[in-house]
């Protein structure tokens, strides 16, 4: 029994948790290729290590042939009737065992370097399968080096690394730090597995609530969609299987604990959790919270949505630099147009009174209108709109007549829109114009007025000074020293947006 052998395997499996016939395979290829290295390479070797006792055995095979022509791999036939007696025949195959002494220092060099690169091959290879799997799931790892904005972080038996457009704009992560990463990615480099972190993806948000919401993870609530602006504000939309559940409030937590903590580990990102509905208008409604919608349209073809809100809705369905209807959009997939509910009014009244008719554009005959409007082309950008080969398939309408028509239908459009535009543009800088001013400055100066000649009159004695509740502490009722202005909240009655 060869106990440092077995002892040498043993301790690099405990090392490198690589499976032990991975070991023993990488060892045996290595005496292989020492074994060629000095009975030249076309030789067959083959190698044999007991895994349960470490003896290693090299046995060289030939094959017997009546004429010598490759000594490495052949043996005559007297030769071989020598070495191993008279039965063996032409076309036997004839092995013998090899001393490893013999084999030489160099030859045992090439054995170790190549059970080193077995070795680091196998364990690369179940680095990247372990890591592979491990796909879209949080990991906990510490900052090794901050290198040109990426991050390197240590994983324990791998490095892996952390792209700037990966972590969250103005978070600090100096060396040392213990950090919550989530694996997007896990690339086979040559010089091995290359694990991809992120902090910003919005799978990162998903898997902190899955850790921290129990009924995430029991499958009662299930997240729908996630929306973010890492460092900032997000969005997610949950939606629960049992109707005894809110998954709501699920995800806030008793007094928001649940949210806070992932509010916390993602450096202050502000978390909105909304229902989730199939509705489009309603998931739209609630995407926008904490705005209150007025009414949505939708326009399915384009996959937008044009959201009226009333007037003092408008900023705070924006949200601060356009985040929360950003986010909206993301969070539902919609493109959302957001309108208040005075320019839409302007809107459609302009439009309403300057709609033209396909009847009334250049070219259109009233027996043309009948052909056009029943092939379902009846107003005029429909008939911008309408591709060229269908439109010649219209009876009565030929190649010219259709490019003429198309063409007129296509300026006709465009200047039309252009005019409605300016107009509502101009009605609603009216709007504006109208709009009475925050306070009256006439009345200020007359205010003012009033204050000057009240001044003079107290100067000449005419006016006795007013001894009110404002200067009850000073005896000769002047107001010299400085009196305390009564304490007001300046964002009360104010729904402060971010």
């Amino acid at each position: 029994m060869d106990h440092n052998v077995l002892n040498a395997l043993t301790e690099i499996v405990r090392e490198k948790n690589i499976d032990k016939a991975i070991i023993i395979e990488s060892l045996e290829a290595g005496l292989q290729s020492a074994a060629r290295k000095k009975l030249g390479a076309e030789a067959n070797i083959y190698a044999k290590v007991d895994p349960v006792t470490g003896e290693m055995t090299v046995e060289m095979v030939k094959t017997v042939v009546e004429e010598l022509d490759d000594p490495d791999t052949d043996i005559s036939l007297e030769e071989a009737q020598l070495e191993f007696g008279d039965e063996v025949g032409i076309g036997d195959e004839v092995r013998w065992e090899l001393p490893l002494q013999d084999f030489g220092r160099n030859a045992i060099l090439v054995a170790k370097q190549i059970l080193v690169q077995k070795v680091r091959e196998a364990e690369r290879a179940q680095i990247f399968e372990e890591y592979k799997n491990r796909v879209n799931e949080i990991i906990v790892g510490t900052v090794q080096q901050v290198d040109r904005g990426n991050v390197l972080v240590n994983l324990g038996r791998t490095e892996a690394m952390m792209p700037f457009r990966e972590q969250i704009r103005g978070e600090k992560l100096h060396q040392g730090k213990t950090v919550r990463c989530f694996i997007i990615e896990v690339l086979d480099n040559a010089k091995g597995p290359q694990v991809i972190l992120s902090r910003s993806h919005p799978g990162f948000l998903k898997a902190l609530f899955e850790q921290e919401v129990p009924e995430i993870q029991e499958k009662i609530v299930e997240i729908k969609a996630v929306a973010r602006e890492p460092g900032t504000r997000s969005k997610i939309a949950v939606v629960s299987n049992d109707d005894r559940v809110d998954p709501v409030g699920s995800c806030v937590g008793m007094k928001g604990s649940r949210v806070q903590a992932v509010t916390r580990e993602l450096s202050g990102e502000r978390v909105d959790i909304v229902p989730w509905s199939q509705e489009p208008s309603l998931m739209i409604a609630r995407a926008l919270s904490p705005a209150i919608v007025s009414n949505i349209l939708l326009h399915r073809d384009r996959n937008e949505a044009t959201v009226i809100v009333a007037d003092d809705q408008l900023s705070k369905a924006i949200g601060k630099e356009g985040k929360n209807v950003r986010l909206a959009a993301k969070l539902t997939e919609w493109k959302i147009d957001l309108v208040s509910a005075r320019e839409f009014g302007i809107r459609q009244r302009v439009i309403d009174e300057m709609s033209m008719k396909l009847s009334e554009m250049e070219g259109i005959t009233p027996e043309l209108l009948v052909v056009l409007e029943a092939s379902g082309i009846d107003t005029i950008d429909a008939l911008a709109d309408v591709p060229y080969a269908d439109l010649i398939k219209v009876p009565g309408v030929d190649e010219d007549l259709a490019e003429t028509l198309q063409s007129t239908a296509q300026v006709t459009s465009d200047e039309l829109k252009k005019l409605i535009e300016k107009t509502i543009n101009e009605e609603l800088a009216k709007e504006v114009a109208a709009e009475k001013p925050l306070f009256d400055e006439s009345a200020l100066a007359e205010g003012a007025m009033e204050s000057d000649e009240t001044l003079a009159a107290f100067e000449q004695g005419d006016v006795p000074m007013p001894k009110g509740e404002l200067f009850k502490d000073f005896p000769d009722g002047s107001a010299d020293g400085e009196v305390e202005a009564p304490k007001v909240d300046p964002f009360a009655n104010t729904e402060l947006d971010d």
